[in-house]
């Protein structure tokens, strides 16, 4: 379960995506078997898969399930996880990663999934897709588990650019709550910008000067600013949207994501501990398995590029199965939505919507 939902009036018929099928952890093999699970819940995907002829051809000729579901589209080059994006862009052109991005460039497909290094992904689909005008960083957005009612909550950027000045926040506000907006039917998503603490005096120029921007912007931009926010909120239910840097944003995620690990590996060596922990441990099956399956990050698997001509899905390098098909989901429903063409919008009101910000922070008219 990705936690993302269709609107109420989608686009029907054949939704194709544009699928990396190299540069993961595990292989083609784990792709095409997330292709599979993808496929046979959604009778409306279609798949671009790019990467050996020969050999994918082997795999997809096996699944019964994917007859007449998937074009394969050649590309003998691999983009691996040590490779440098600088590198990549000028010489990959040869590459399954390129392939996939060249599909949505060229309107064959809406969105492009890929399991491949992120850094490389992210200077490629710059450069072959391009930013939106008026958008100076791209952003990574995930979805991560909450306390509100939707289950989730939207967080970027978590690794697209280390860098981002106030207007770069208030734009990652906008794309935010877009997200929010379209993919979790929240109508005014509630923003907060991450800092040090609550206090409007602590943190950085950069932040002190963004939450004046989203206070000043969030009636134009349809979206309740409610300040600064602390770590513990990722998690909570005071904001939907939460926005920071890509610095912070990644080193959030990957201690979130090690502590869930964590927290796993501690319940089962407790449950481990005696006999009569172990006789907890079947009592408790059914409920520790909902947990699990709440808390289960190949599930919500699938960081989306943000502020491109173009939609991107990052799938976690070693996703299983499962979580293949849960970005392929993923990707799925943004098109169906068509996400794309809303956030092109918002972003296009971004630079009017910053300019009004400011003039009102210095009581200009």
């Amino acid at each position: 379960m990705t936690g993302l939902q269709t609107d109420s009036a989608p686009t029907t018929g054949r939704i194709v995506i544009s699928v990396d099928a190299m540069g993961g952890d595990r292989g083609p093999a784990t792709v095409v078997a997330g292709i599979v699970e993808s496929v046979k819940k959604n009778p409306e995907i279609h798949v671009l898969l790019h990467g050996p002829k020969d050999e994918l051809d082997r795999l997809v000729g096996r699944q019964s399930a994917l007859a007449g579901r998937v074009d394969i589209r050649d590309a003998t080059g691999v983009v691996t996880m040590d490779d440098k994006p600088s590198h990549v862009v000028r010489h990959g052109k040869d590459t399954s990663m390129w392939s996939a991005l060249e599909s949505v460039r060229t309107g064959e497909a809406t969105v492009c999934v890929s399991c491949g290094n992120t850094g490389a992904l992210m200077a490629m689909s710059m450069f072959r897709l391009r930013k939106l005008e008026g958008v100076d960083r791209p952003a990574i957005a995930i979805l991560w588990p909450s306390r509100n009612p939707q289950g989730f909550n939207v967080m970027l950027d978590v690794g697209a650019d280390i860098r981002a000045d106030e207007r770069d926040l208030l734009q990652y506000a906008l794309m935010g709550s877009s997200y929010a907006r379209n993919g979790l039917h929240i109508e005014t998503p509630r923003v907060g910008l991450l800092n040090v603490g609550t206090e409007e005096h602590k943190g950085r120029a950069e932040l002190k000067a963004a939450h004046e921007l989203m206070e000043n912007a969030a009636a134009a931009g349809n979206f309740e600013f409610v300040g600064f926010v602390e770590g513990g909120d990722i998690p909570g239910d005071r904001c939907d949207v939460i926005v920071t840097d890509g610095f912070t944003g990644n080193i959030a995620l990957k201690t979130g994501e090690g502590t869930a690990s964590l927290i796993g590996d501690l319940l089962k060596q407790a449950f481990k501990y005696s006999p009569l922990s172990r006789i907890a441990a079947l009592l408790s099956l059914s409920s520790m398995k909902r947990l699990q399956k709440r808390i289960d990050p190949r599930r919500v698997n699938g960081g989306v590029f943000l502020g491109l001509n173009g939609t991107v899905v990052k799938s976690h390098g070693s996703a299983d199965a499962t979580g293949v098909s849960a970005a392929i989901k993923l990707a799925f429903q943004l098109a169906r939505s068509g996400f794309g063409d809303k956030l092109a919008a918002r972003v296009a009101s971004a630079p009017a919507l910053a300019q009004d910000a400011e003039r009102q922070g210095s009581g200009t008219e």
